[in-house]
């Protein structure tokens, strides 16, 4: 009997001159070797199915571990990425209303800045007018004195119309000015052209060069950007700064008149 597992040569083969009386035992040597091989044989394909049924469960095993682990890598990152996310949202979100708190601050620095100057100059004028009335009621309690200053005062009318006519130009092209600065739909060179023949006319006025109106105007232009609301129809409801100053203006125009008068009274005095 051969064996397929094997070389040919491990059969051992009844020696064919014994085939006589001992020729069994021969047969006997066969079986007892062919024993021992199939057992190896069997043993071998035994483990490797073991082998191989471990191999498989460690596999799926491997794969399975495998997975989870990539599942909670995504979820952590998941996680991670949105937390983030929220944070920098956060950030920017508080980075914006602290951007709108400075701007709220600036502002409302510029307008106090603003009213302390209109307050400042209100008072002054205020002061030199009440000056001008005390000092008014003194010349008219003088009886004499008051007749001349009247006089004087007269004569100084002329001058005061043609100054507040002056100025009653000069708050139209303001206006205009300032309506031209919140338009939306006007364009800036003709406000620029604009404010240049302003400074040019009262630059060359005798009455601008006395209220120092160039500077003023400068400033103005500089510094006035108020607008009323988009519907707004009215064109004198634009500008903050230009009102204060043209009271301003107003009320020097009117101490000058005064001055002028005490002036003329005090040369007349002089010269007799």
């Amino acid at each position: 009997m051969n064996n397929l597992n094997e070389p040919p040569r491990w059969n051992i083969q009844p020696n064919p001159r014994e085939r006589g009386v001992g020729g069994e035992d021969g047969n006997r040597w066969n079986y007892a070797l062919l024993l021992p091989l199939l057992g190896l044989a069997a043993f071998r394909w035994i483990w490797t199915k073991e082998s191989q049924k471990e191999v498989q469960e460690v596999k799926a095993k491997y794969d399975q571990d495998l997975s989870t682990i990539k599942s909670e890598m995504e979820a952590s990152y998941r996680g991670t990425l949105t937390e983030r996310c929220k944070a920098v949202a956060t950030l920017e979100l508080e980075l914006e209303k602290e951007r709108q708190r400075v701007e709220g601050y600036r502002r409302a620095m510029a307008s106090h800045s603003q009213l302390l100057m209109e307050g400042r100059k209100s008072y002054s004028c205020l002061k030199e007018r009440d000056v001008l009335e005390r000092e008014k009621e003194r010349v008219v309690k003088s009886g004499t004195a008051a007749a001349v200053m009247y006089q004087a005062l007269e004569q100084e009318n002329n001058w005061y119309s043609q100054a507040t006519a002056t100025l009653k130009e000069l708050e139209g092209q303001l206006v205009e000015r300032q309506n031209i600065y919140c338009s939306r739909t006007q364009s800036r060179h003709l406000r620029k052209e604009m404010e240049e023949n302003m400074l040019l006319k009262v630059a060359r006025e005798p009455l601008g060069r006395e209220l120092d109106l160039e500077a003023n105007l400068r400033d103005i232009f500089k510094k006035d950007t108020h607008c009323a609301d988009f519907l707004n129809m009215d064109k004198r409801k634009n500008g903050s700064l230009m009102w204060v100053y043209l009271k301003y203006w107003q009320l020097q125009i009117t101490l000058q008149k005064y001055k002028r008068a005490e002036a003329a009274v005090l040369g007349g005095k002089n010269q007799s």
